[in-house]
């Protein structure tokens, strides 16, 4: 088969390599999409990755070709996308069902190979349905959707609050729809960038706020009545939408960060002491499993995917290239700001 291989830092090659087999309990997948994570991006420009040479990708939805021994999952035709985590099953946070948090863990596309390629094999387990009303690159988002869902469980979502999403990128488009669809009194998206805040409408926010506006946290409090956010969720990883956060919050309020930062963070004691006065609980989120694996958060996507209440928009896609591009698709994350959306690596022909 072919695939996009890492073979040095900066350095993806389009190679025939060996198909992969299929072992019991394991499922071979023909993959139509695969989306480049940010987490990908240093794994190809800063020297990322566990080892050379490797084929990444875990974002990505294709066809069930061939199926091992003792898999009732799903069947050859299935339409399905991969969760990329394989838990080990035994040490004590898998056994609680945290395998987010499983410390011996493999993962698809990172430290084993990946879906940049024609063909992947995955874990019975691994292996997501989904209704064939669902478009393939619709399909691909299976994954940033359910890390906006872990978030919700983990910060204890209830309805009737009002929500602010800081962030307005894929996982924080899905964060505002799951929040809808579990309930809200209004969800507020906000963000620099005009594109990503129209889209945020077209997706059905109550509201948007652009934060380059001098005024732009009067308006955001003026739009609860200056009481403040019952849940927010940090979905960038930035450190002003950090600081946000704490500034937003009402009293009593939760607080989730789903992004990661990668800067060192600090707080003066004015902002930290929001979460003192204001009695605020502030959680993290890592990644998108509960129980029974690879959980609920997958199962739902796959439902409100096939029913059309967690919606698709083409704004999400920045350009679909085909997978032997895929070293110039990497290189395009060399100017920052040029990159809006997915890029999703393609074995279509499209």
């Amino acid at each position: 088969m072919h695939a996009a291989v890492v073979t040095a830092n900066e350095k993806v090659e389009y190679q025939e390599i060996p198909e992969p087999s299929v072992e019991k309990g394991y499922v071979k997948i023909k993959v139509k999409y695969s989306g480049i994570c940010g987490s990908d991006i240093p794994r190809v420009l800063n020297h990322g990755v566990h080892f050379y040479p490797i084929v990444l990708g875990h974002e990505f939805s294709g066809d069930v070709v061939e199926v091992g021994e003792g898999v009732t999952k799903v069947k050859v035709g299935d339409r399905v996308s991969g969760a990329p985590l394989v838990p080990c099953m035994k040490c004590s946070d898998c056994q609680k069902g945290n395998y987010s948090l499983c410390k011996h863990y493999s993962f698809i596309g990172s430290r084993e190979q990946g879906s940049n390629a024609d063909y992947v094999v995955v874990p019975e387990q691994n292996a997501v349905p989904f209704d064939k009303s669902v478009p393939y690159d619709q399909a691909a988002m299976f994954e940033p959707s359910t890390v906006a869902l872990h978030g919700l469980f983990q910060n204890d979502y209830q309805g009737g609050e009002y929500v602010a999403i800081l962030g307005g990128g894929t996982v924080g488009m899905f964060t505002m729809q799951w929040a809808k669809i579990f309930g809200s009194r209004k969800v507020v998206v906000f963000d620099i960038s005009q594109e990503r805040l129209a889209l945020a409408t077209r997706l059905g926010a109550d509201a948007v706020i652009d934060t380059t506006e001098e005024d732009y946290m009067k308006k955001a409090m003026e739009i609860t009545g200056n009481q403040g956010y019952g849940f927010v969720f940090e979905t960038a990883g930035q450190v002003p939408t950090m600081h946000m956060a704490f500034e937003l919050a009402a009293n009593k309020a939760h607080v989730c960060f789903i992004g990661t930062p990668h800067e060192d963070l600090s707080f003066t004691p004015a902002q930290w002491e929001n979460m003192n006065r204001k009695e605020f609980k502030l959680t993290g989120s890592w990644m998108s499993y509960s129980a029974p694996y690879p959980g609920k958060e997958w199962e739902l996507t796959a439902h409100y995917f096939a029913t059309g209440q967690l919606k698709f928009d083409p704004g999400f896609i920045y350009k679909k290239i085909p997978m032997s591009q895929a070293q110039e698709a990497f290189q395009l994350f060399k100017t920052p700001g040029l990159v809006k959306g997915k890029i999703l690596l393609s074995n279509e022909e499209d």
